[in-house]
């Protein structure tokens, strides 16, 4: 039997990362079990294909909307091919997907093709699809087996064309009506996709607003720019009753104002959250683990370094809740792995960048000014409109914005939120800041190139 200082079971970020942390910092013998294709989740069938495709959809809908004005002929009758992008999408992510195993191979991690089982707190038992299933032993045990998408108890939710996101990402075809049950940051993605794609499209959200995890400015000011810019129609504050077939359409019922509304959809995309996925991960010889570990919500429990409640099995990403991103798991992965090798850890956890891909871009970090009213913080907040920077005005972004939170004190900087183009990529400016203390008189200190969208964080410090 094969015996390891580390088994991982999942192979998407928070798990190869981690396998390679473990192997490459700590020279740990490390081995990862993956089911499907390195990569997981957020490589094959989250972050890089859907970014894939709406990079193609927001410069199809710049160009339809701003290329006569940039002297662009013919920038109406620009068209996608579907089948042509969806062979692009999957380039990148085979692209991906074989650098992952090359580092698996350069960092001598062993890769197991099959589902991982729990047999007890040091053995896991490798079920591959033809071969016999193999037994290993190892010291320690981390669970990244990550989350799959949910489906709510909604009659008519089982009906063909009644799809979840992984379904959506190949969709080969032009679509004239799609219906999204769900305003959070994968429906308002998909939306803004299909809607650049030429697909009329409709939310339905349960709450009283879109991505409501997210500051309230942040969340209208979306709003108004997918309804009057992008032509989606959006329902908040409505509850979806049932969906059913008729004449080719599928039909979604749903109660809004007390009133009963409906409307059409040649596909219903659910996207309503993920859950925990761990079916299947204990073998009856592991029930005991499996009763410690698992709450009553299908989550795996773990303390502040990821270790569970059975020593020397940790867990990570998706399948432990809370916020679920793909660099989240990364480094709750490497967390995980300084203590299981005696070391601390040095990353910030309270300090988790989040990043929306709509146009423009949507990123916040730390605290908004409401949630330091809750906590009773004296705070000073800053507003720039970017509608003043050189950078946007050349690329004609729609209406954005950054905004700061920082101590009235001593001006620490303590949150952010932007929406503006290329937010995703300057909001670790921000995030590096709280983690270092600085003040807004440090971040004022720095020359910021010019013209660039980096040069609206400049004015917003001083």
């Amino acid at each position: 039997m094969e015996k390891y200082d580390l088994i991982v079971i999942g192979g998407g970020p928070g798990g190869y990362e981690a396998a390679i942390e473990a192997a490459k910092v700590y020279g740990n013998k490390v081995a990862i079990v993956e089911k499907d294709h390195l990569g997981g989740t957020c490589l094959n069938r989250g972050c890089i294909p859907t970014k894939t495709l709406l990079h193609t959809a927001d410069a199809l809908a710049h160009i339809q909307q701003h290329g006569q004005e940039m002297g662009i002929l013919g920038a109406a009758e620009i068209a996608c091919d579907m089948a042509a992008l969806q062979g692009h999408k999957t380039a990148v992510v085979e692209q991906l997907v074989n650098g992952v195993g090359s580092l698996m191979k350069s960092n001598k991690i062993a890769v197991y093709k099959g589902t991982g089982q729990i047999l007890d707190a040091h053995h896991v038992q490798v079920n591959g699809d033809e071969a016999e299933p193999v037994d290993l032993e190892t010291e320690h045990i981390l669970i990244a087996t990550g989350s799959v998408p949910a489906v709510p108890p909604i009659p008519g939710a089982k009906l063909a064309g009644v799809v979840t996101s992984d379904e959506m990402l190949d969709q080969a075809e032009p679509l004239e009506e799609l219906v999204i049950i769900g305003g959070g940051v994968i429906g308002m993605e998909f939306a803004e996709l299909y809607s650049a794609l030429g697909t009329k499209v409709t939310v339905v959200e349960a709450l009283d607003r879109i991505l409501a995890n997210m500051d309230k400015e942040l969340s209208r000011s979306l709003a108004m720019i997918a309804k009057k810019s992008k032509g989606i129609d959006i329902h908040t504050s409505a509850m979806v009753k049932e969906i059913k077939e008729e004449g080719g359409k599928l039909i979604v019922c749903y109660e809004e104002k007390e009133n009963l509304q409906t409307v059409t959809g040649d596909k219903v995309l659910l996207s309503v959250g993920r859950r925990a996925n761990t079916a299947g991960l204990f073998a009856e010889s592991a029930a005991g683990i499996a009763e410690k570990i698992l709450t009553q919500r299908g989550l795996v429990a773990v303390d502040e370094t990821y270790e569970t409640p059975e020593p020397g099995i940790y867990a990570i990403g998706d399948v432990i809740g809370g916020i679920q991103l793909a660099h989240v798991a990364t480094a709750e992965g490497r967390t995980a792995v300084a203590h299981m090798n005696g070391a601390e850890s040095e990353i910030r956890m309270d300090i988790i960048p989040s990043c929306i891909y709509t146009s423009p871009e949507i990123a916040g970090v730390g605290l908004t000014e409401a949630e330091a009213k809750e906590q009773e913080i004296a705070v000073i907040t800053k507003k720039y409109p970017m509608g003043a920077n050189g950078r946007t005005l050349i690329s004609m972004e729609e209406r954005s914005f950054i905004k700061l939170v920082a101590e009235a004190e001593t001006h620490r900087l303590l949150g952010a939120q932007m929406m503006c183009a290329r937010a995703t990529d300057m909001i670790a400016q921000f995030a590096q800041a709280i983690a270092n203390d600085l003040k807004l008189e440090d971040m004022a200190k720095v020359i910021y190139p010019h013209p660039t969208y980096s040069e609206g964080i400049g004015e917003l410090v001083r």
